[in-house]
């Protein structure tokens, strides 16, 4: 007498193979998915604040107002500010532009410690696409401003200064990547 039930099926098998692997593949690409989105949210950088939507336009008569903190876009000059390290302040309406095309923007209270001030023009160095200048007013010793996120900081020894020039120097919140800075 030949029993079917309890013999092995190669087909069965196969297709049971098959579909085990495939799982397997679908679940380590949803792992991968929710790394990668973990690693590149914009918020994932303590104290990172984001501000959504910024209006943006050029209105060379604009002048914008002085605030606590350097603005995080919006409308502004057409002329960018030329990406550097400044002594004195910049112009606001223009860092913003540069702000668009991708720059991150330092700046310190104009009181900062000397040696903090030279900590930061070390790491500015001749980095592309990054503004450092003082700011007049700022509650916070040092601000790093990208389009649309800001990050207040109290000593330029912060780790968090490195990770987010990293991730915003010509990062994921640029309207105008890589557009003259």
């Amino acid at each position: 007498m030949n029993d079917q039930r309890n013999s092995p099926n190669p087909q069965q098998d196969l297709t049971r193979k098959r579909m085990i692997w495939l799982i397997i593949s679908l679940s380590l690409i949803m792992l991968s998915l929710v790394i990668i989105f973990v690693i590149n949210k914009p918020g994932s950088i303590d104290g990172v604040v984001i501000y959504d939507k910024q209006i943006r336009g050029h209105d060379d008569s604009l002048l914008l107002e002085s605030s606590d903190l350097p603005p995080v876009g919006g409308v502004h000059n057409s002329q960018w500010q030329e990406c550097g390290i400044y002594s004195e302040p910049v112009s606001p309406e223009k860092a913003v532009h540069s702000l668009e095309n991708g720059a991150v923007w330092i700046t310190y209270q104009p009181d900062l410690a000397a040696g903090e001030v030279a900590k930061l023009e070390a790491l500015a160095g001749d980095q592309d696409y990054l503004l450092l200048s003082p700011y007049p007013g700022q509650r916070s010793p040092i601000v790093l401003t990208a389009w649309g996120v800001q990050l207040e900081v109290e000593s330029s020894d912060d780790d968090r200064i490195g990770a987010f020039i990293s991730r915003y120097r010509l990062g994921p919140t640029t309207p105008e990547r890589g557009a003259a800075c």
